[in-house]
């Protein structure tokens, strides 16, 4: 199958809720009490996290995602994962799709390092045979083969992240979703870590990867989408949208800056 992703007036709106000034008085009359809370309940609103995205992405292609912290990029992402629906708008996705975004995601931490890999491979997608025969190549890349049975509570933050790479990583897929390179944990562990995500994304025919890492996006791009405020505000060659996104930077006042920080 030949990739590839197509976007069109991508639109994601995603509720909050606020108390307004006339239910905060009422829930005050009422005192904390179950009653005030039912006759003063929060009301919801919408925040627009995407607004009209369109872009078209071919078989072949390394798009780097940029944009500043806030803008959208990862709420992209995991739109094109498959992980959010879009309110309005179409998201056309050809091709197996791997997503690198939350490592953790889906890991039950009362449950076995055995049992998440089923737990995990299985919302990947893979069918109980084929989880069966890589649980030993999990273990053995993750290098936690010898605790395998033991709860996923009882393990670090860095095992947790290791055991979640390698099963997301476990197999090739046609389309590779990342939300910044893979840097965290010991060096041995990141070395062999960095050579199978090289590996991944050569064999891959769409990478995208959202990045603040200018040298590492030229070095795997070749294209570029930057976003700003949930808009798409430029597409083109990876250079020159770096350059967009540094002169967007750049117009930004230092107020925007230290809170997105």
């Amino acid at each position: 199958m030949t990739a590839y992703i197509s976007v069109r007036n991508l639109t994601l709106d995603v509720p909050y809720y606020v108390q307004t000034a006339q239910a905060a008085q009422t829930a005050r009359s009422w005192g904390t009490t179950l009653v005030g809370a039912l006759f003063s309940p929060p009301k919801r609103r919408f925040a627009r996290i995407l607004d009209g995205v369109s872009f078209d992405i071919s078989a072949g292609s390394r798009v780097a995602l940029l944009g500043r912290n806030g803008a959208g990029k990862t709420t992209l992402l995991r739109v094109l994962s498959g992980a959010f629906q879009p309110t309005r708008g179409e998201v056309e996705v050809a091709g197996a799709r791997q997503a690198l975004l939350n490592l953790g995601l889906g890991f039950n931490p009362e449950a076995t390092l055995t049992e998440n890999v089923f737990l995990r491979a299985t919302a990947m997608g893979m069918s109980p045979a084929e989880i069966r025969g890589m649980v030993e190549s999990i273990f053995e890349f993750s290098e936690l083969g010898g605790v395998a049975e033991r709860r996923l509570s009882t393990l670090s933050s860095g095992q947790r992240m290791r055991l979640g790479f390698a099963i997301s990583t476990s197999v090739q897929h046609d389309i590779m979703l990342m939300d910044e390179w893979f840097g965290a944990g010991d060096a041995s562990f990141v070395n062999k870590a960095r050579a199978r995500l090289t590996d991944r994304v050569a064999s891959s025919q769409i990478v995208v990867l959202a990045s603040h890492n200018f040298n590492m996006l030229r070095k795997i791009c070749d294209e570029g989408i930057v976003i700003e405020r949930g808009k798409v505000a430029y597409i083109g060659e990876v250079n020159d949208a770096i350059s967009a996104y540094k002169d967007i930077y750049r117009a930004v006042p230092m107020s925007e800056k230290r809170s997105a920080a």
